[in-house]
């Protein structure tokens, strides 16, 4: 039976870590780490996700602000908006909250965010650090980078000599994932839907990472024995048992079955979830530090 990696208590241990450092940071005369959320519209699961970064933020020690915009907010307005934020030396870290009315572009948009506070990572000049093996400068989208100190708290820092495979290639998990697990000496296969037997090459997996989107659908056969298996999905599906209309959260692998055969396997929910707000906190706390003239935090 797999040990199960418990996210939730890592990632307190991160948001710690960014309360000591953002507190070393103020008593030393220098600003707190200041994060500025943009919304627009009133998407149901957007408000909710902005809450809980807002709340984090605060907890943390760091001034938070919210730019709540109606759902007609036209481009131009946006991007003044963000070129305000981009000018204000009180905010080190822009989150554009996703997704955006379908007016808006949000690959233009995210690209007006200044790469030094572009704390989602999505940036082309810090994708492109982080594909050049630029780790120690690029911010690292949260939820890649949440799932890799997961992993090193299993296998440790370097990878050398194990055999990674990443199923799915999305730009915001998957392909940053990869060069994540490349930086730290891992052998890496990106799979997805067009990958031939996807089961065999999971087979070759010490370190298996699940970011496809659809319930369940990494088998228990699929995992090597002791793999170490990170499943970033959240998928929402029917809960009859719970009552007419009630639903439950799974992941991207039947936790059930994987764990029969993995040696350490992260939970939906509990697992990769909580890291992608740790590390959003993380990140922020590395702009502040650098623009202070701080050594970059670790993690």
């Amino acid at each position: 039976m797999a040990d199960i990696i418990d996210g939730k208590r890592v990632a307190e241990d991160v948001v710690e870590t960014v309360r000591k450092r953002t507190a070393e940071l103020t008593a030393a005369g220098h600003r707190a780490p200041g994060l500025a959320v943009v919304i627009v519209g009133e998407d149901p699961a957007s408000q909710v996700y902005v809450a809980s970064k807002s709340k984090k933020a605060k907890e943390c020690g760091f001034h938070s602000v919210q730019h709540t915009l109606p759902a007609d907010t036209s481009e131009e307005q946006l991007l003044e908006l963000i070129a305000d934020l981009n000018a204000d030396p009180a905010i080190h870290g822009i989150l554009v909250q996703l997704p955006l009315p379908r007016h808006l572009d949000a690959g233009k948009v995210i690209q007006t965010i200044a790469p030094e506070k572009d704390v989602d990572g999505f940036h082309f000049i810090n994708v492109g650090k982080l594909g050049t093996g630029e780790t120690e400068t690029a911010f690292v989208p949260c939820t890649p980078a949440g799932s890799m100190i997961l992993i090193e708290r299993v296998r440790g820092k370097d990878l050398s000599g194990l055999n990674a495979v990443v199923v799915g290639r999305s730009n915001i998990v998957g392909k940053p994932m990869a060069n994540l697990l490349l930086a730290a000496n891992c052998t890496v296969t990106i799979a997805h839907s067009r990958t031939a037997d996807l089961p065999a090459l999971c087979r070759t997996a010490d370190i298996l990472v699940a970011a496809v989107g659809r319930p369940e659908m990494v088998k228990g056969d699929w995992v090597n024995p002791g793999a170490t298996v990170i499943d970033v999905g959240i998928n929402r599906v029917p809960a009859p048992e719970k009552g007419e209309g009630k639903t439950r959260l799974v992941g991207d692998v039947d936790f059930k079955a994987a764990s029969m055969n993995a040696g350490a396997i992260t939970p939906v929910p509990g697992g990769v979830g909580p890291m992608t707000i740790a590390l959003l906190m993380a990140n922020t706390l590395v702009s502040a530090s650098l623009a202070a003239g701080f050594p970059r935090p670790t993690f």
